[in-house]
């Protein structure tokens, strides 16, 4: 990957949490659109349903409403957090930014 489009990755990691934290919680809560394929064609919720939400409510820490849209955000959460860290870790190492060991 280029550097710029690395700056840009960088900076774009940057930003979604803080987007994110702008947004109200509730931003995805009546959007009345159905993305999950098993509740649009057979009106079955699956292990995912409702992540999205709860997702965003335990982020501005809302963690009553999380547990309401799925119980499973106390698992995806912290792995998404770990992820977004590893980018983030990944990121700066490639553009250099942290010290060497």
């Amino acid at each position: 990957m280029s550097k710029k489009l690395e700056w840009v990755w960088l900076v774009a990691l940057g930003l979604t949490p803080l987007i994110l934290w702008i947004l109200p919680g509730d931003f995805f809560d009546h959007t009345g659109v159905e993305l999950c394929p098993s509740k649009a064609f057979f009106n079955i919720e699956c292990l995912g349903c409702g992540m999205t939400r709860a997702v965003m409510h335990l982020h501005h820490l809302q963690i009553e409403e999380a547990m309401y849209y799925n119980p499973g955000v106390v698992a995806v959460f912290p792995g998404l957090v770990i992820l977004w860290g590893v980018w983030v870790w990944k990121s700066m190492r490639k553009l250099e930014l942290l010290p060497k060991r």
